[in-house]
């Protein structure tokens, strides 16, 4: 049996409630990523935040591939190191909050609003670039190859542009100059 309630206060709540500070555990499957997402995007940096088109697109992004991602991955994919959703969006968040880093106002730089516009000019590559890595990144060569096909399909239907040959795993997003680039190009060969 699972029982779900919400209390406006602890104004009634018994001693054991009091004690566990009001918590009640509740499995992460039951809330979905949505609340995930949406607190994410409410953390955005300031500036970011202000621009509503960026935040509007990485919400349509996030609400359309994340949890068709998941349940892609998790039903047609085998993970050799099992994870959980919740822990596959924080990734993907994570990965964008490291080129989202150099957006934040400091006391030394304020953030120009041509700043702003040339991060949303990319905004779709760098999605992309998360979301590979994120619910991507986990399976094995097999899952990959089907990763692959799904989630260019994805990026097809929402007119994120992403290079044809060789599969996703093979590129990176060079933000100094906007273009995807293959891995093995910025590599230096090992001798």
């Amino acid at each position: 049996m699972t029982m779900m309630f919400e209390v406006e206060d602890l104004a009634v709540a018994s001693p054991a409630t009091v004690s566990r500070c009001g918590m009640v555990y509740m499995e992460p499957e039951s809330l979905t990523l949505q609340p995930l997402i949406k607190s994410w995007l409410e953390s955005l940096p300031e500036k970011i935040r202000e621009k509503e088109s960026i935040v509007k697109r990485l919400g349509t992004i996030y609400e359309n591939i994340m949890d068709d991602g998941c349940y892609y991955m998790r039903k047609n994919c085998v993970e050799p190191v099992l994870t959980v959703n919740n822990n596959l969006c924080q990734s993907s968040f994570r990965i964008l909050d490291s080129y989202f880093m150099k957006y934040v106002d400091t006391e030394i730089k304020q953030i120009e609003k041509e700043e702003i516009d040339d991060l949303e000019s990319m905004i779709n590559e760098l999605v992309a670039y998360s979301l590979i890595w994120s619910i991507g990144a986990t399976t094995n060569n097999d899952g990959r190859k089907r990763m692959d096909a799904f989630l260019r399909n994805k990026f097809n239907e929402i007119k994120i542009d992403f290079p044809k040959e060789q599969t996703i795993y093979d590129w990176c997003f060079n933000v100094k100059d906007k273009e995807w680039v293959q891995w093995l190009d910025i590599i230096p060969g090992y001798n």
